[in-house]
C-alpha cells in the first residue's frame, strides 16, 4: 500500500543520494574503523532513516508494510553496517512496542527511537535458546517486591553494544514451556544488573556491533513489562519477527542489486582475448540468472507486504520471503565473485564485491535460519495454508 507515491518518492531519492554520496564513499573506512563515524549517523538522524516505521504521532515516517520494503531496497545498495545502525530501531528494536506497548510506554520511548536519540534492540537468542525459543528458553523474570529480577544471558544481539533500550524476552513461569510462561520486558541501559559483553570480531558486517546481553539480579519495575500484562512475550517477539522477515528479505535484495550492477561495471571493461568478458556466454548466464532471482525476490516481497496492509495473514508469505531472498542474495554474491574472478576474491581491488561476498553470509542465519524456515513453510502446507 503506497499512500502518496511523490512522498514516498522523494524518500526514496534522498535515501538514494545519502547511499551514493556518504554511505558507499565511507565503506572502507567504516571497514577499517569497525565503526560508522558518528558525523553520519548524524546525517542518518536528520534524514528520518530511524522512525521509518514509527508511527507518525511519535514522529515517525509511519510508513506501510510496502513503502518500507522499498526503502528497506534503497538504504541497503551500501555495506550492511549502515542500513543496521538504524534497522533495529525500524524493525526488531521498537516493533514490539508498536505492536504491544502500553500508551506510556510509547510515549516514552517510540519518539526517540523515532529520532535516533536512543536505540533499540532484540534481546532473544541464548547459548541454548535460538529457533527452539520455547523450549530453550532459560533467562527468568522472577516476580519480587512490585517488580521482576532477571537473570540469564542473551547471544548475538545486533547493536547491544550502543543499545539503549533492550525488549528482552524471559521465562516467568519457571513450571511451564507454552507461550504463557514468557514476558517481554523494556530495560533501558544503566539498570542495575544489565550489561553488555565485548562486541564480536565477526566474519563480515564489520561496523555492526554485536555482543551478548548479561543479567545478573537485574532488577525492573512492574512498568518494565511490556503491555502491561505478563505472559503474553513469546506472541509479541512473533509479532516482531514476521514484520521483520520481510524488511529483512527486502534488506537482502538490496545488496543483491548491488553485487549485480558490480558485476556488470566489470563484465563490460574486464577484457579476455582481445574483448569484454560479458561477451561471453557462459558470463551472460550469470549475470541472467542473478537479474531473474533478484526480480522473483522483489515480486514476491512486495506481493508479501500488500498482503500484510491488507490486513492478511502471511505468515507463510513471511517465512517465504525470508527464505528465498536471503538464499537468493547468497547465489547473487557467489556469482558475482566468480564473475570477477581473482579481483572478487582480493579485498584491496574487488571494490565492494569481497566485502559484501563476507557481509551477506550472515543473511540465512538470523531472523530464523533457512532450515528453520523450510521447516516453517512445510508444516503451514501439510496444515492446509496455501
Amino acid at each position: 500500500m503506497i499512500r502518496d507515491p511523490s512522498r514516498l518518492e522523494a524518500l526514496l531519492v534522498s535515501t538514494r543520494r545519502f547511499v551514493c554520496e556518504t554511505a558507499i564513499p565511507n565503506e572502507a573506512l567504516v571497514e577499517e574503523r569497525d565503526e560508522i563515524p558518528e558525523p553520519i549517523v548524524d546525517e542518518m538522524r536528520r534524514l528520518g532513516l530511524f522512525g521509518w516505521s514509527i508511527p507518525e504521532e511519535y514522529g515517525g515516517a509511519g510508513l506501510t508494510t510496502e513503502e518500507l520494503c522499498l526503502a528497506n531496497m534503497e538504504i541497503s545498495r551500501c555495506s550492511v553496517a549502515f542500513r543496521a545502525r538504524c534497522g533495529t530501531n525500524t524493525g526488531i528494536g521498537a516493533e514490539a512496542i508498536i505492536q504491544d506497548g502500553t500508551a506510556e510506554q510509547k510515549r516514552t520511548y517510540l519518539p526517540r527511537l523515532a529520532s535516533g536519540e536512543m536505540t533499540g534492540c532484540l534481546a532473544v537468542t541464548e547459548p541454548g535458546a535460538g529457533s527452539d525459543l520455547l523450549g530453550g528458553l532459560a533467562t527468568t523474570a522472577v516476580e519480587d517486591d512490585g517488580g521482576f529480577v532477571l537473570n540469564g544471558t542473551k547471544r548475538y544481539i545486533t547493536n547491544a553494544p550502543i543499545a539503549d533500550v533492550f525488549t528482552v524476552i524471559a521465562r516467568t513461569d519457571p513450571g511451564k514451556h507454552g507461550a504463557s510462561s514468557t514476558t517481554t520486558f523494556l530495560i533501558e541501559r544503566g539498570t542495575p544488573g544489565l550489561s553488555t559483553g565485548k562486541p564480536h570480531k565477526k566474519m563480515g558486517q564489520e561496523g555492526s556491533p554485536v555482543s551478548e546481553v548479561y543479567f545478573e539480579n537485574c532488577r525492573v519495575p512492574n512498568s518494565s513489562v511490556l503491555g502491561g500484562v505478563p505472559g503474553r512475550g513469546f506472541a509479541s517477539v512473533m509479532k516482531s519477527l514476521n514484520k521483520q522477515r520481510i524488511n529483512l528479505a527486502s534488506l537482502c535484495t538490496g545488496p543483491a542489486i548491488r553485487l549485480l550492477d558490480e558485476s556488470l561495471a566489470h563484465a563490460r571493461t574486464r577484457r579476455q582475448s582481445g574483448k569484454a568478458i560479458g561477451e561471453f556466454q557462459l558470463v551472460q548466464a550469470m549475470l541472467a540468472d542473478c537479474k531473474v532471482e533478484i526480480e522473483a525476490a522483489r515480486a514476491l516481497i512486495l506481493d508479501t507486504a500488500r498482503k500484510r496492509d491488507r490486513g492478511e495473514d502471511v505468515t507463510l508469505e513471511v517465512s517465504m520471503c525470508k527464505y528465498y531472498a536471503s538464499e537468493m542474495c547468497g547465489r547473487v554474491a557467489d556469482r558475482a565473485v566468480q564473475i570477477l574472478g581473482g579481483a572478487g576474491y582480493c579485498e584491496d581491488i574487488g571494490g565492494a564485491v569481497p566485502r559484501l561476498y563476507r557481509d551477506v553470509r550472515l543473511f540465512r542465519l538470523y531472523e530464523g535460519t533457512s532450515q528453520i524456515h523450510q521447516l516453517n513453510i512445510a508444516k503451514l502446507l501439510l496444515k492446509g495454508v496455501s
